[in-house]
């Protein structure tokens, strides 16, 4: 999908490009994100999931000549519980028909991905006419369906949910009640024709109904839909599933006074007035598309209009929709677009296929955006920018976002994955372009900087607790969109183990973790090698449902490469463990590096095979400089090292076997190893480095990546001796050596000024959490606020001289140089607020009262924020006032007050829920407000309970309206064995009363129950 918004993919979780991927929020700049929320997976059997059915409930009603398809919708009534079992009465759009049966209950099957099987009956093209309404839409169906085998006829099935079937016809014939069967999820035809045939069907659905936000529903009083992952059986009923690839037209029929602009997939081959003040337009697609890619919008929008000459010369027309009130806004999303556009063509020699490429923007939307052909439909949080309005990560965020879904055009869009299991191909391959193209646009290091910590705060979390998953197995996790309802492998539904599957679609993990396997080919085969992979990739594959082996073969024989244990990075769960030591014999001129790899044991694989895992490495002699590398023993072979025959200060070294050792000759000295640069592979890396060695690496390493790396090994390391200190009543005391280094990198003005920003900015709260046995938010909390303050009473001067010489009154400009220098001194700032001096608190508010764009301001708000007091309440109460009118500014506001530590903020977070400003019913105001309140580790796990029992009601309130949100929000239990056993009963206590709720989603109940079973 596109974007997980996961952090500035950061405001909402979203579907897609990294930018946002940071955490929850995107409404905060990055560096105020100190403690990451973490949604933790949980997984069951490897390659395996449930059927979405702990409450089958099958109907098959007839009322005056039409049959319901009854899903589960929010509003289900009671369930009741008898003899331990749930049974659920099923609600529709409509009132339910009296004659409804009983309902049915079938425990979850498990199916694995051995049991993958393809569609019996393929779909030619598909004809669809839309007739919106204000009450109700009527949706018209005509497929062009075949059968897969000949010669062997099989019932035909196709999904459905919360529809309302008008007719069903086969040849024109209109079809009796015995010649098919419709239950709450499926249409079958038990004996359709054995030769090719033309399916019709005509549906009626209730959009302004659906609070879900999945399928066709109504946001601000325009139609819009979302399709990914099994969005498109609730708009009809179809094979709902990615490896069925056709191409379609969309008739779409509605008032032209109230839905003015109508849009769908594809070129517009004509529209026209019709009778009744009624207007039609209609669209064709000629690509193949499976089902999770339709789009359609209509509505009151105007537009950004441009356009864009690819390089064969063709002219794209590029438009930009919102409400009229916000293009002003889009200007930046446009940039971004063009950019995109042309990067993919100079990179990857890829140009866009269409005539037209539009953008809707939209408040009410469950991801941060959709890669829908031609159509993306984006969370307005991802698309709307101004510098009075937005901060730079918002700015940044949108440029990874836009081209993320973008480069979906290729890598998701024209060649898609054959089924769910292979996610991580389409969303993994498009996340690795996202970060490259945003690299290329900014700070290579800074940005992979920002990557590497949302992998480890996300993905290494999730391998931490008992259940474990491979890059295939992603299972539930905090994503955007819902849990989907069957477990099938035909289907987008659940993630492996589960009952639902588009959390898992828009999984931090799938997106992260697949970008790393994917970063690990080009490491290993180079840029030209991984473009000649690429290219054969899409020579073969264009316009098919693919897997991720597929993409192995076209890397492996477009290099004739033999990478064949590069496989188990796809089929191994868990985050390998690598422990390496040095020896250095000066008689020889030997440095040697022992390398022992460990891949934890998980319940379905307790033996796991040694990985194959590039490390990037140089050796540092005594001045800080490169050795000059040429060559290498290994496995009794002298290897050169050398680059037209000329030596080298980098190379990879391939670690293959449990136990393996390279031995460098011609070092004229004891180096010191610059290990994993630019975190050449996702493992958890522990060497004999001290701490010495750290220092040294911090102030010279010419791999500025592994430069802040040694600064945030030794500030875990001293975080977690002082958190030691603190649970047994021992004085902190901050070692002067640590913040020396601090003021080295801090005075360096020879680093990039947004590179100093994260080497000085400490590791999250949660980040140390997770390297403890049993997890003490408030001890880690005192630890990191002690060191903050520490920091800034030693370095003071230094910091407020930050301040003063990276201000500038001059027009807000998004460019690297600017965002660098706004970022140092905001972090600067928020060292000196921590202090809650009156000298400095003036200070602050001086840099609030003065700031000329957002992200000042809001940086200067967030700073004065962290202190309880008259200032604080009034500045926040000042920057309300004056945005009010803007709800995306709004959002920001929710969350910063959301995230805050300030002791027992659960009781203004409460007081928040009533404000005219939030409603339940919005995303994004749900993730602001309660997701961020999540995003705060002492409060979340306050000691009383409070945070937990806060949560909990909230879930089933969200239930009812949107239980995709809802299960997202549930996921912050998911690690609550984590913590001590007092903090486990009081989290424990409210899964359980979660799961037994009336009328509980399956979303909701996969996540709670797989949480209690952990």
């Amino acid at each position: 999908m596109g974007v997980p918004v996961e952090m500035a993919r950061l405001v909402v979780p979203w579907k897609g490009s990294s930018l946002v991927k940071n955490g929850f929020l995107g409404v905060l700049s990055s560096f105020h994100l100190q403690h990451p929320l973490h949604f933790s997976t949980l997984s069951s059997q490897r390659n395996s999931y449930f059927t979405n059915n702990h409450y089958n409930c099958n109907l098959n009603i007839k009322v005056e000549g039409t049959y319901w398809c009854r899903g589960l919708l929010p509003s289900c009534s009671p369930s009741l519980k008898l003899s331990g079992k749930r049974f659920t009465s099923l609600v529709a759009t409509q009132p339910v028909p009296a004659q409804s049966e009983e309902s049915k209950m079938d425990m979850p099957r498990e199916i694995f991905l051995k049991d993958y099987k393809m569609p019996d009956y393929l779909f030619d093209t598909v004809d669809l006419r839309f007739d919106l309404g204000e009450d109700k839409t009527i949706v018209s169906s005509k497929i062009a369906v075949l059968s897969r085998v000949e010669g062997a006829p099989c019932p035909l099935v196709l999904h459905g949910s919360d529809l309302k079937l008008l007719s069903i016809k086969v040849d024109g014939k209109e079809l009796k009640k015995e010649d098919f069967h419709l239950d709450h999820r499926h249409l079958t035809l038990p004996s359709p024709p054995a030769s090719a045939f033309i399916l019709e069907i005509v549906t009626e659905i209730y959009p302004q109904k659906n609070t879900s936000l999945e399928g066709l529903y109504k946001s601000s009083g325009n139609f819009c839909t979302q399709c990914e992952a099994e969005g498109f059986r609730k708009i009809t009923f179809y094979q709902d599933r990615p490896d069925v690839m056709a191409r379609y037209t969309c008739r779409i029929v509605a008032d032209k006074t109230l839905y003015p602009v109508l849009l769908s997939n594809g070129n517009l081959l004509e529209q026209g007035d019709l009778e009744g003040d009624k207007h039609y337009a209609l669209w064709e697609d000629p690509f193949k598309k499976p089902s999770y890619l339709f789009a359609l919008v209509a509505g009151q929008l105007e537009s950004r209009d441009d356009k864009f000459i690819t390089c064969s010369g063709r002219e794209v027309q590029l438009r930009i929709w919102t409400p009229s009130e916000d293009v002003p806004k889009t200007a930046h999303a446009m940039y971004s677009l063009k950019a995109a556009m042309k990067w993919d063509e100079d990179v990857f020699g890829l140009e866009y296929d269409l005539e037209l490429f539009n953008i809707v923007a939209v408040p009410d939307f469950n991801m941060g955006a959709m890669e829908n052909k031609s159509l993306n439909i984006f969370n307005s949080k991802l698309v709307l920018a101004s510098p009075e309005t937005a901060t730079d990560g918002d700015y940044a965020a949108i440029l990874g976002v836009i081209g993320h879904e973008y480069f979906h055009n290729w890598t998701g869009n024209r060649v898609t994955c054959r089924d769910w299991f292979q996610l991580s191909l389409k969303e993994g391959l498009t996340v690795f372009r996202d970060q490259e193209f945003s690299s290329d646009m900014g700070s290579r290091t800074v940005k992979r900087i920002a990557d590497v910590s949302t992998l480890r705060n996300y993905q290494f979390p999730q391998f931490a607790t008992r259940l474990k998953q491979d890059v295939k197995d992603f299972l539930i996790e905090f994503s955007f969109s819902d849990v989907i309802s069957q477990r099938t492998l035909d289907q987008w539904h659940t993630q492996f183990g589960h009952i639902h599957i588009s959390r898992w679609t828009t999984s931090t993990l799938v997106y992260e973790k697949g970008a790393e396997v994917v970063r690990m080919y080009k490491t290993l085969l180079g840029s030209s090698g991984f473009r000649k992979g690429m290219d054969l990739y899409f020579k073969r594959h264009d316009g098919q449902a693919v897997t991720c082996e597929d993409f192995f073969a076209a890397m492996c024989d477009a290099n004739d490469a033999d990478l064949s244990s590069f496989l188990f990075w796809y089929s191994q769960a868990g985050t390998p463990q690598v422990r390496v030591t040095s020896s250095y014999d000066p008689d020889a001129r030997m440095y040697s590096l022992k390398f022992n790899q460990e891949v934890p044991p998980t319940p379905d694989q307790p033996v796991k095979e040694p990985m194959f895992i590039p490390i990037a490495l140089g050796l540092l002699d005594s001045s800080g400089k490169d050795m000059p590398l040429t060559c290498v023993y290994h496995d009794g072979v002298q290897q050169t090292i050398s680059s037209n025959d000329q030596p080298v200060c980098k190379t990879i070294l391939h670690v293959k076997k449990k136990e393996e050792e390279f031995v460098f000759a011609n070092i004229p000295e004891r180096p010191i190893p610059s290990l994993l640069r630019d975190y050449s592979a996702p493992i958890r890396l522990d060497s004999d480095l001290t701490d010495s060695d750290l220092f040294f690496l911090l102030a010279h390493d010419s791999d500025e990546f592994n430069r802040w790396e040694a600064g945030q090994v030794l500030a875990r390391k001293l975080m977690l001796s002082l958190v030691a200190d603190f649970q047994q009543n021992k004085s902190l005391s901050l070692n002067p050596k640590f913040v020396e280094g601090i003021r080295s990198i801090l005075c360096n003005t020879s680093l990039d000024k947004e590179f100093i920003a994260k080497a000085i900015t400490l590791p999250g709260e949660g980040e140390i959490m997770d390297m403890m046995t049993v997890a003490d938010p408030d001890a880690v909390h005192a630890v990191r606020v002690f060191i903050k303050k520490q920091i800034a009473l030693n370095l003071k001067e230094d910091l407020l001289a930050t301040v003063i010489n990276n201000r500038s009154s001059e027009t807000y400009v998004f460019d690297h140089h600017n965002m660098a220098r706004r970022a140092l001194k905001n972090t600067s700032l928020a060292y000196l607020a921590s202090l809650d001096d009156p000298e400095l608190t003036d200070l602050v508010l001086h840099e609030y009262k003065s700031a000329t764009n957002m992200t000042d301001q809001f940086a200067a708000l967030a700073a004065i924020a962290q202190n309880a007091g008259q200032v604080r309440d009034g500045v926040l109460s000042d920057f309300y006032t004056k945005w009010q009118h803007d709800f995306l500014v709004v959002n920001k506001w929710f969350a910063l007050q959301a995230m805050s530590d300030i002791p027992g903020n659960v009781t203004n977070v409460q007081k928040l829920l009533s404000h005219p400003a939030f409603d339940l019913r919005n995303p994004n105001k749900v993730y602001s407000l309660i997701g961020g309140f999540c995003g705060s580790p002492v409060n979340f796990h306050a000691k009383d309970g409070s945070g937990y029992k806060f949560l909990g009601e909230l879930v089933l309130q969200l239930d009812k309206i949107n239980p995709q949100v809802a299960s997202r929000m549930v996921s912050a239990f998911s690690r609550w064995r984590r913590y001590d056993e007092h903090r486990q009963a009081l989290a424990k206590a409210q899964l359980e009363m979660i799961i037994s709720a009336n009328g509980l989603s399956d979303n909701v109940y996969e996540i709670a129950s797989k949480s209690l079973a952990a």
